[in-house]
């Protein structure tokens, strides 16, 4: 059944599947010994509300030509989208324990040909802002009523592809458009700096002093900011994003302050959990973080 038709979900709902999907991603990776884990923990509240309640999609259609599009431009967080649509019914639940193998349709990066409901292979960070905007022109051009939807790191933006999409995006008046930036704050590895042997690298906001907005704002884009772990407001936000599509030529650009690692105490503010694997001990200790007693017992 599709987003439209369905009735919609209630925010605990959502917190609750979110809950559920830091865990799985969490435990799957841990699992597989390959993932990554800060990202993925950061953008699941987003990712959920997308998917539960404001992307006109059906994963018994996955290749519906009205659908709204998403692209995940931040691919190696694939395992946080791979979650999501399985508890959205793209593919079994059970399936994310083929997460990363050879013969999987789990790829560690997206691949849009081996899984149905991909709707862009991505991987080399910058490239998704670009293919978002493809499809946004073409629908505009066609006549498609779609909305299509990116989401990027913080840490992505240094990659200059990103600012010609910025650019783009705004020349042709994209309003149908949306990009979701999840800026937690940390990246795995930064610019070098004096903090001695046992910081190599500032690992820090990468754009720390930079007002992203303001640029946004500059380059001709709706700039709106949110807690990007806020549920209720994230329905606010990513809806009212869509209702302005086709209203006044201006990209709408969802600045979503986040917490990398979010909802695990030894994970969350972390850069050493950009990637990694819990110990066993870890993951007793992630299931009591993320009330899994509480959210598996409903």
């Amino acid at each position: 059944m599709s987003t439209a038709t369905k009735a919609r979900p209630t925010d605990e709902e959502l917190v609750r599947l979110a809950q559920r999907g830091r865990w799985l991603v969490l435990s799957t990776v841990s699992r597989k010994k390959a993932g990554h884990i800060g990202g993925p923990l950061s953008a699941m509240d987003m990712l959920v509300t997308l998917y539960f309640d404001i992307l006109r999609r059906d994963p018994s259609r996955p290749d519906d030509p009205d659908r709204d599009r998403f692209i995940l431009s931040k691919g190696h967080n694939a395992i946080a989208l791979y979650t999501v649509m399985a508890l959205r019914g793209y593919l079994p639940v059970e399936e994310l324990d083929t997460f990363d193998q050879g013969d999987s349709r789990l790829q560690g990066h997206p691949d849009l040909l081996r899984l149905p409901g991909l709707d862009a292979s991505t991987g080399s960070l910058g490239q998704g802002l670009a293919v978002g905007a493809g499809m946004a022109l073409e629908a505009r051009r066609r006549g498609r009523d779609f909305t299509t939807f990116v989401m990027l790191g913080d840490g992505e933006h240094q990659e200059g592809m990103v600012w010609e999409s910025v650019a783009c995006a705004s020349r042709y008046r994209l309003d149908n458009l949306v990009a979701i930036i999840d800026r937690n704050g940390l990246q795995q590895y930064g610019w070098e700096h004096d903090g001695g042997a046992d910081s190599r690298f500032d690992r820090l906001d990468p754009w720390a002093g930079v007002d992203l907005c303001a640029v946004y704002r500059g380059f001709g884009w709706n700039v709106v900011e949110v807690d990007g772990h806020d549920i209720p407001a994230l329905r606010g936000v990513f809806s009212a994003a869509k209702e302005r599509r086709g209203s006044n030529g201006r990209p709408t650009v969802v600045m979503a302050t986040t917490n990398k690692g979010r909802g695990v105490s030894f994970t969350e503010g972390q850069y050493k959990w950009h990637n990694g694997v819990a110990t066993d001990e870890q993951l007793a200790q992630a299931h009591v973080d993320l009330g899994m007693d509480r959210v598996e017992a409903r």
